[in-house]
């Protein structure tokens, strides 16, 4: 560095990345700053210019000078190597500009504290962290010391596991080929200890909030549930709440979604083909973000789904990770999962992507359908995904849409029958597999399965669960 690179920087004054002080007398607000830079986007930290006028002083720099810089980077912590410059002042003999240079925060390092606090820049500003952007990072840095997911679950066996619901991850894993086929045969401890969800021979939080059956003491593990007449919430037409793991809320969010948003049938050629009125692949990723990425650890708060007249609502207690807004979580970004495990299983189940492309996904589902894309929003401690809904509650951009009745839209009767033919042989076999060997599509098989429901098949154990024959 020298004196004409120094020019060269302060020339646009001060800013995220640089932070000006006129002698070492404010060496502990420097300090502030140099952590703030820790914990952010890095920056120059530089004593010895006037920050109001940027005019260049200098300081004299003596051994008690050094000492006290010296003694002041060793309160950072972690510890950090920094080696101070020290650079003359033309035309100002025995004058020195103290030139320090800190290096951004990555995701998964510890942050930073000064002294024991905390800080970074917001903005261009010097502020003390946030309680719970200091915890989200210790918890990316230390996750087995601070991860609600990878605690003990106390009290909890592998009895307590619905073991059906392990087994259907597992064969809906293997099926989209993200699970070796060997994954099927493996013994539940076996799959766990892979998935990191258990340690020491002890379940953890994770794998209950996944699979687990005895949530009495888990009041976290539920989702709130309402219909609402007009756009508030002062009169109800339906309520309730589904208690129970990941896949026994996201199947009873799902039919809740389903029961009350409008269907319609679409002209295809010689076909017709049943539509909700906001895409269900694009609430189904809605609802598996809600209920994967948020805040298990507060235990009496719970995600939930709103209905009302003019929009839909799913919200879940949590945060957006700090880099991305409601204004910005729409463009590409890196994956930083609240719950990394629990996200992992659900990669490999295929109940979850990676990448961060859920919310592309959900923009362009609601683009090929031609309803409005969700909107988020931050708001006492809970993340919402807002859905608008149209003033009838389907959106008639296509004139080929004709509101559904069970009458009218229908599957074809031998579709229907050889659907029923291969769950009968087979309780466990997926959309995905029907589909396939009918040769058809899955949206096809789903309006088959629809026609049986409930009059010759039913679900047991949900989505990741098997068929029943009852008629």
């Amino acid at each position: 560095m020298t004196f004409e690179n120094i020019q060269e920087l302060i020339a646009k004054d001060e800013h995220r990345c640089l932070e000006l002080k006129k002698t070492t007398g404010e060496l502990q607000d420097g300090m502030h700053s140099a952590c703030a830079f820790l914990n952010t986007d890095g920056g120059w930290l530089i004593f010895g210019v006037a920050p109001t006028s940027l005019k260049i002083l200098g300081q004299q720099v003596k051994d008690n000078t050094q000492r006290e810089i010296a003694q002041a980077l060793a309160s950072l912590y972690p510890a950090v190597e920094v080696r101070p410059e020290y650079i003359d002042v033309p035309g100002r003999p025995g004058d020195q500009l103290i030139v320090m240079h800190f290096d951004g925060w990555k995701w998964g390092q510890m942050p930073y504290t000064y002294r024991g606090c905390p800080y970074y820049k917001n903005e261009s500003t010097t502020q003390i962290m946030p309680q719970e952007m200091y915890e989200e990072r210790l918890r990316a840095a230390k996750p087995e010391k601070f991860a609600w997911e990878r605690q003990a679950a106390d009290g909890i066996s592998l009895a307590d596991l619905d073991e059906k619901r392990i087994q259907g991850a597992v064969r809906l894993g293997v099926e989209r080929g993200r699970m070796p086929a060997t994954a099927e045969t493996e013994s539940l401890e076996s799959l766990l200890n892979k998935w990191n969800l258990m340690r020491d021979g002890k379940v953890l939080n994770g794998a209950v909030a996944l699979f687990g059956k005895n949530l009495s003491g888990y009041t976290q593990m539920s989702l709130r549930l309402a219909r609402f007449r007009g756009t508030d919430k002062n009169e109800f037409v339906d309520s309730g709440r589904a208690d129970g793991n990941f896949f026994d809320l996201l199947d009873a969010g799902m039919s809740f979604l389903f029961k009350h948003l409008s269907q319609s049938g679409k002209i295809v050629g010689f076909q017709k083909e049943e539509q909700l009125e906001i895409p269900a692949e694009a609430l189904r990723e809605a609802l598996t973000n809600a209920l994967c990425h948020r805040q298990l650890e507060k235990y009496n708060l719970t995600p939930s789904i709103a209905v009302y007249d003019d929009r839909l609502e799913i919200e879940n207690p949590g945060r957006l990770p700090f880099d991305l807004t409601p204004e910005t979580i729409k463009q590409a970004h890196a994956s930083y999962p609240y719950n990394p495990l629990i996200a992992e299983v659900l990669f490999k189940s295929s109940f979850l992507e990676n990448w961060g492309s859920g919310v592309g996904r959900m923009v362009d589902a609601c683009h090929e359908q031609g309803v409005p894309e969700p909107e988020y929003e931050v708001s006492g401690g809970f993340v919402r995904i807002v859905f608008k809904r149209n003033n009838s509650g389907m959106a008639q951009t296509d004139p080929n849409l004709i509101q559904s009745d069970p009458e009218v839209v229908q599957s074809d009767p031998e579709l229907v029958q050889a659907v029923y033919d291969l769950i009968n042989e087979n309780p466990s076999i997926s959309r995905a597999a029907l589909a396939k060997a009918l040769g058809t599509s899955e949206r096809q098989v789903r309006k088959a399965i629809d026609a049986l429901r409930d009059k010759k098949i039913r679900r047991k154990g949900g989505a990741s669960g098997e068929w029943e024959i009852i008629g």
